[in-house]
C-alpha cells in the first residue's frame, strides 16, 4: 500500500489498534533491571519481540544484526536527559561507531503534559529529514527546562528554522494537526504491548538478535556493556 500525502514512507507503519497512554509518570529512578519481569521474554527475538514491532523503521543510529540497544524515551523526562548525557555518548563510541551494534528510540510521552506535542514535533520532523529529528531530540534534552505545553510548538519552529532545506513551518503544522500521530500511536502501543511500566527511559537490549534484559530509570553505559558482554 501507498502512504497517504505527507507520510514519509520510511514511517508507514500500518496500526491496526494502539491504546493511549494518558496518566502521567514520573521519571524512573535508579537503574535497575527486575530477572522477574523479562525472564518471560529471555532468549526470544527481536523480530517477535512485541517492543520491537517496525523496528527497521524507527529512528536509528548504526546497523540492526548486532547488538541493539532500543531506547523508550520522553524528551520531558529528566532522566532521559541524563541517559543522553551520560551513557548515549558511549553507545556512538562503543556500539554505533564501533560498528557492533545500533541504537534506536521510540518516543514514549507519559511524563509531563509538552512531551506529547513534542513527540507530535519529532515524528513531523522524522518524516522529512532523519538527521533533524536527531537533532530537535537533542535540543529538546539540552533545552529541557525551557519547555511547557503553551511554547513547545513555537520553540520547536524557532530551532528548526535553522536547519537547511526544512520547512520548519510545515513541520509544525503537521504536529499540531497530528498528521504523523500514526507513527506515536505505534510506539505507545509497542510499549503497552510489551508491558513496559510507565516510566522512561526504558531501555531493552538484544544481542545477536536475541533479547537480553530490560533496564529502567537511571540507565547507565556500564549496566549496558555488561548486559551485552562489551566490558
Amino acid at each position: 500500500a501507498e502512504p497517504p500525502p505527507n507520510v514519509n514512507r520510511r514511517r508507514y507503519l500500518t496500526l491496526a489498534s494502539a491504546g493511549v497512554v494518558s496518566s502521567l509518570a514520573g521519571c524512573g529512578g535508579r537503574g535497575s533491571t527486575d530477572a522477574s519481569e523479562t525472564s518471560g521474554d529471555s532468549g526470544r527475538s527481536i523480530d517477535d519481540h512485541p517492543a520491537a514491532t517496525n523496528l527497521e523503521v524507527q529512528p536509528r543510529q548504526g546497523t540492526l544484526g548486532g547488538n541493539v540497544v532500543l531506547a523508550f524515551e520522553d524528551p520531558s523526562c529528566s532522566q532521559c536527559r541524563r541517559f543522553h548525557e551520560n551513557a548515549v555518548p558511549n553507545i556512538h563510541s562503543n556500539i554505533v561507531e564501533a560498528d557492533a551494534g545500533a541504537f534506536v528510540v521510540r518516543t514514549y510521552p507519559v511524563i509531563y503534559p509538552w512531551g506529547k506535542p513534542a513527540t507530535q514535533a519529532l515524528e513531523s520532523t522524522l518524516a522529512r529529514n532523519e538527521e533533524a529529528f536527531w537533532a530537535l531530540f537533542d535540543h529538546y534534552f539540552a533545552t529541557q527546562s525551557q519547555f511547557t505545553s503553551n511554547n513547545v510548538f513555537d520553540r520547536t519552529e524557532q530551532f528548526l528554522a535553522e536547519t537547511p532545506d526544512l520547512d520548519g513551518t510545515a513541520v509544525v503544522d503537521d504536529a499540531r494537526n497530528k498528521v504523523h500521530d500514526d507513527a506515536v500511536q505505534t510506539d505507545i502501543a509497542a510499549a503497552e504491548n510489551a508491558d513496559l511500566p510507565q516510566q522512561t527511559p526504558i531501555v531493552l537490549l538484544f544481542r545477536d538478535s536475541q533479547f537480553i534484559t530490560r533496564a529502567n530509570g537511571s540507565v547507565s553505559y556500564d549496566l549496558i556493556a555488561n548486559a551485552l558482554g562489551l566490558s
